[in-house]
């Protein structure tokens, strides 16, 4: 079957491109591995940014949609030492520049704007042959093909259709955040809830981190940050129980308070190693096909990476809107703004990253906090 514009991948950044094309008139396709939309957890909470992600929300035509899902009061901030005593705190402020939503509230916001059959499940991608011309034919593990004039690669860290454009792998970054959740926590963990407070808190140490955000429905969302070597973590089997005690040991004399964040945990802790593209990762154009996103600039997190892929789906759904007679000349505005903004976008991150773990943690984020006149300090 021949499609025009096929995205691989139905995350954030590839359902807000399929939506804004779609706002104006443009059939696409998306295809995505996961078997159905909601086969996993879609992840925690994000800030969504009044100058990135609502940019692509308002170009998609979702901005109410968006408005009706967010989770007051959780820009709140904090940073507390490892006693548990607060450092720095401050409120929401209400003006919603980087207002906080659920990640899976907000991937079902963009599928519904969506007619249906535009996402297929469950087609996992098997192999791409260039065909001549800025074609591709698309294999999926079912045997199943398809045919594309654009491929947009937005398949996140592990992309397959980056391999069409670049030998860049992603390397890990020496850091692991180990993720875990807290329910019912008004009632069931009252003294961590207490010292988290209505959005973030961030105990930071050099090495070593603990991130919690409250979440919508009763619930802290936790971060443990470890800079341990990939040996180290692939020595834990984070499916058993006791990898609560392996990893809590790491903060041995820290507030009890804070350490339950990992022993009283209600669920199993997930280890999500970081890793990273080069810097200033980019390509030679290739007719045809592009990337976004992790794919594209994969980076440290930031606050900004859900934002960035957002952007970029709607900054080319509207650079192909523009230049509806020429791919080629929509791929090449497109793809120079998103090259030089991820190259700063990228530097950023792992400044942010050595200042929650580096050796001056936590008076060097706390100044850059202080120091900020327009915060750009969270982390989601």
């Amino acid at each position: 079957m021949q499609h025009g514009v096929v995205i691989i991948g139905a995350g954030l950044g590839g359902l807000t491109l399929a939506r804004t094309l779609h706002l104006h008139g443009i059939a696409s396709v998306v295809f995505e591995a996961e078997p159905t939309s909601d086969s996993r957890a879609q992840g925690g909470q994000l800030d969504i940014h009044n100058y990135n992600g609502q940019v692509a929300l308002e170009a998609a035509g979702l901005m109410d949609g968006f408005r009706a899902i967010i989770h007051e009061g959780a820009e709140a901030i904090r940073v507390v030492g490892t006693d548990g005593t607060v450092l720095f705190a401050a409120p929401d402020d209400g003006q919603a520049r980087r207002p906080e939503v659920l990640r899976g509230d907000l991937r079902k916001l963009l599928l519904d704007s969506l007619p249906e059959g535009t996402v297929r499940w469950g087609k996992k991608l098997a192999e791409i042959s260039p065909l001549g011309g800025g074609q591709h034919e698309i294999r999926f593990t079912d045997g199943s093909t398809t045919r594309s004039s654009l491929l947009v690669g937005a398949d996140g860290a592990w992309s397959r259709v980056r391999s069409l454009l670049s030998h860049a792998e992603p390397t890990y970054v020496g850091a692991t955040f180990i993720e875990t959740y807290l329910h019912d926590v008004d009632h069931r963990h009252a003294a961590v809830a207490e010292l988290v407070g209505a959005g973030a808190m961030y105990a930071l140490a050099p090495g070593k981190a603990i991130f919690a955000h409250r979440e919508a429905g009763d619930v802290l969302h936790t971060y443990v940050e470890l800079k341990r070597s990939a040996i180290w973590i692939s020595s834990i089997n984070f499916d058993d129980p006791s990898a609560r005690d392996v990893v809590a040991a790491e903060f041995d004399g820290w507030s009890p308070r804070l350490v339950a964040l990992i022993t009283d945990s209600d669920t199993k802790l997930v280890a999500r190693m970081i890793h990273t593209l080069p810097f200033g990762h980019r390509w030679d154009p290739v007719r045809g096909v592009t990337l976004l996103g992790d794919a594209a600039h994969l980076m440290p997190p930031s606050g900004e990476g859900a934002n960035l892929a957002m952007l970029e789906g709607a900054e080319l759904a509207l650079a192909l809107i523009r230049h509806h007679d020429d791919v080629g000349a929509a791929i090449a505005a497109f793809e120079e703004p998103m090259f030089s903004r991820a190259e700063v976008e990228a530097v950023e991150a792992h400044r942010m990253l050595d200042l929650c773990l580096g050796d001056h943690a936590p008076s060097a984020f706390i100044k850059m906090i202080t120091d900020a006149s327009e915060p750009s300090y969270l982390v989601s």
